[in-house]
């Protein structure tokens, strides 16, 4: 059992101008041989996007990835052939496999927030695919909203791993938990406003890392989380 806080501050970070970035792992510039990944997870970033810019197209592969919308509008081209955009609350993912070219760009007038998550796929070689899913906002309403699991899984968004994706807005005051069983590890991101976690204060944009044991979430702002769920490493 164990609780562990990552303070923002700490974090690896990027300005590019055009894009800022909070790195929760190893990425791009900001290398921790100490911080390379956490079970299947390998890349959470925090990206503010101006703008009228974005990622050009790039190539991936062999990797599963999804895009959670903070705010603002994310627009996804990709090799396939699919084009579509995506907003607060909603969730874009595409599996890499053996290769595929994707931009992503904000084509609106306001600031775009995302998180880009990075998973490890549970073997390389799949073949590309991309999806989209616009959740409703209310569903997330003191509740966990189940997003993304495995195949074998039961959230709208499946993915080629043994991982799930919950999201929560809790109003203030309000309290939660979330159980983390034996032999499993979640990640929690506080995206917006201010917890007490097991009596761990955490402040937006901050991280936790869970193994096997149960969360109590109080809500000292409203607050808005994604908890990362997966196999212990």
């Amino acid at each position: 059992m164990m609780l562990r806080k990552i303070d923002h501050n700490k974090m690896g970070r990027s300005n590019l101008g055009w894009l800022r970035s909070l790195f929760h792992f190893s990425f791009a510039e900001y290398y921790n041989p100490e911080n390379i990944n956490f079970g299947v997870l390998r890349v959470i970033n925090d990206d503010l996007i101006a703008p009228h810019t974005g990622f050009d197209t790039h190539p991936h592969r062999d990797m599963e990835i999804i895009s959670y919308v903070v705010e603002g509008d994310l627009t996804h081209g990709d090799s396939m052939g699919n084009k579509q955009t995506v907003t607060r609350g909603h969730v874009q993912y595409m599996s890499a496999g053996t290769g595929v070219l994707h931009s992503e760009h904000n084509h609106g007038d306001e600031m775009l927030r995302i998180l880009q998550i990075w998973i490890f796929p549970d073997k390389k070689g799949y073949t590309p695919n991309y999806g989209d899913f616009r959740f409703n906002w209310e569903d997330r309403h003191n509740k966990w909203l189940h997003m993304v699991s495995g195949k074998d899984g039961d959230a709208t968004v499946k993915i080629n791993q043994d991982v799930n994706f919950f999201s929560l807005e809790l109003d203030k005051d309000k309290e939660i938990n979330f159980p983390v069983a034996n032999g499993r590890q979640a990640y929690l991101v506080q995206i917006e406003g201010t917890s007490d976690i097991n009596e761990i204060s955490l402040d937006a944009r901050d991280g936790l890392e869970i193994i096997e044991e149960d969360i109590q979430i109080k809500a000292k702002e409203t607050s808005h989380i994604l908890v990362i769920e997966m196999a212990k490493e």
